[in-house]
């Protein structure tokens, strides 16, 4: 069956299950944009409030540098060292909590997506990440065509502000080359903001569509089959044939610690061949006699006939028997309606023994 038709066939809306085994499995809906426009956030941030006072001290200490180098000695490769250190240190105090702002930026875009977890099956090596035809099917599938798009929007959208941006500023910035050179940062600094501005402005629409997407696609992929469903509802009921299986084991094992108790009872009450209910009455045990074991036509014999070869008294009452066999549960003792009757044949018992 190829793709295409499996997709076709897949009609039915992902179960709760389906959902919950995909969360699990690290299966989650994800925006790539996202991060991205958190990113371009974190930029205009920075440039808002960490590049301006930054940018200053640095051209400050530029202009010291320029205006007077005799300041600075380079007579030795520990003066270079030194001046390394220091320009060093500065770009740093601008850098560290430039890097800080964008990596919480893009931690936050993806936290708010989905809960962060530990998935092992996303890290274990699967071949279809490096098959070449996995990933030909990749690039020129449907998920392609969507990011090839989103990439060309990208693209196309910066190109024009960019471009709208320096030709509705270039006469200031021919008028900068004629001015102060230390104006030059701060005009350059405004610029910037602008167009991170514009170009954070014109991707909100990219971002929005592409979270829309992402929770479009994933709902898509867990569609299910009516043949998957009806095996889901299967193994969450129980397929019948393994739970008559399940079933028939169990009653096994019942029958078989049932007739292994059959030695321990007192007497059999019988219905000649249809029934057989064997009781144990020890005053020490219980109040009244317990039912040990009880069964019908064969079991019933097999009762019977274990019953027999170990000596028990074999009582035949067939009314008894047929109404005591749908009112008794094995290991618990008799009803009280059934007392008198019984309370009458182990007298019986007890009397024919002396």
């Amino acid at each position: 069956m190829s793709d295409t038709d499996d997709k076709d066939s897949k009609t039915e809306a992902p179960s709760d299950k389906k959902v919950r085994d995909a969360i699990e499995k690290g299966n989650i809906p994800f925006s790539k944009e996202a991060p991205m426009f958190a990113s371009i956030l974190g930029i205009l941030l920075v440039l808002a409030f960490a590049a301006r006072s930054a940018t200053k001290g640095v051209t400050e200490k530029l202009s010291l540098f320029v205006n007077r180098p005799e300041d600075f000695r380079l007579e030795t490769g520990a003066d270079a060292a030194a001046l390394i250190h220091a320009v060093a240190l500065e770009v740093g105090q601008f850098l560290v909590p430039t890097i800080l702002i964008l990596a919480g930026c893009s931690l936050a875009a993806s936290i708010l997506q989905n809960v962060p977890s530990i998935v092992a099956e996303r890290i274990r090596p699967q071949w279809n990440r490096i098959s070449p035809v996995g990933g030909w099917k990749r690039i020129f599938g449907r998920q392609g065509l969507v990011e090839f798009l989103k990439s060309l929007f990208k693209f196309g959208t910066v190109s024009l502000v960019c471009l709208l941006l320096l030709k509705s500023e270039q006469y200031k910035v021919l008028n900068a080359m004629l001015s102060d050179p230390s104006l030059l940062p701060e005009l350059m600094l405004t610029m910037a903001m602008r167009l991170v501005s514009a170009i954070a402005i014109a991707t909100i629409v990219l971002v929005a569509a592409d979270l829309l997407w992402a929770r479009f696609k994933w709902h898509s992929d867990l569609k299910m089959t009516k043949q998957e469903v009806k095996e889901e509802y299967k193994q969450m009921e129980g397929d019948p044939m393994v739970k008559a299986r399940m079933r028939s084991l169990a009653q096994d094992r019942t029958r078989k610690r049932m007739l292994a108790a059959v030695p321990k009872a007192t007497f059999v009450i019988a219905n000649p061949t249809h029934f057989a209910i064997a009781l144990r009455y020890e005053r020490s045990e219980a109040a009244a006699p317990i039912v040990v074991a009880k069964g019908k036509d064969l079991i019933a014999l097999k009762i019977r006939e274990i019953a027999e070869a170990s000596g028990i008294p074999v009582i035949e009452d067939k009314p008894l028997a047929r109404s005591m066999y749908d009112h008794v549960e094995i290991d618990r003792m008799i009803p009280p309606d059934f007392y008198k009757a019984v309370a009458q044949i182990l007298f019986y018992i007890l009397t024919r023994s002396k």
